[in-house]
């Protein structure tokens, strides 16, 4: 299991990892993480901050309705983002967040985030999501999703006798 980003970076290098990141909430934070790593150019293809809903159509491709018939905080939305992203780039992992960190709908705590991620084996995309609630402010939501969204790469890509 990988602890560290260091060790996160290792794992990725040993299994010929490159990453794509499809960022909403997070606005960034999962890509920078990870480009806190020397030689983070071999681990690292690109990153979209897609904040709006429009974005999110634009650079990703995410269909209308499935921006119009989910909300913006759903699983559905976060694995469409990671489809987007995978479509657009060479790399053959991906990550998705779009969440609340602070109270701004009364339906959707403070917190919650989905996640996704995908693998690309040979043509097929392995994807899967989950929703998580983060305590704090703003900043400390941001952070943790974007660590922790990078830490489950190893739990996701071994599923299914991948690794």
């Amino acid at each position: 299991m990988t602890t560290t980003i260091d060790e996160l970076a290792e794992y990725m290098r040993r299994r010929d990892l490159l990453l794509v990141t499809a960022e909403s909430c997070t606005a960034g934070l999962i890509a920078a993480r990870l480009a806190d790593v020397p030689g983070a150019g071999d681990l690292l293809d690109c990153a979209f901050v897609t904040y709006s809903p429009q974005s999110k159509q634009r650079c990703l491709g995410v269909p209308a309705s499935v921006l119009s018939e989910h909300n913006l905080t759903s699983e559905v939305v976060a694995r469409a983002m990671v489809e987007g992203a995978m479509r657009a780039s060479r790399a053959n992992v991906g990550i998705a967040d779009t969440g609340m960190a602070s109270a701004e709908d009364p339906e959707i705590p403070p917190g919650t985030q989905c996640l996704a991620w995908a693998f690309r084996d040979g043509g097929a995309l392995r994807i899967y999501s989950e929703t998580r609630r983060f305590p704090g402010d703003r900043q400390a939501v941001r952070r943790a999703t974007a660590e922790y969204a990078l830490m489950r790469i190893p739990f996701y890509y071994e599923q299914d006798g991948a690794a």
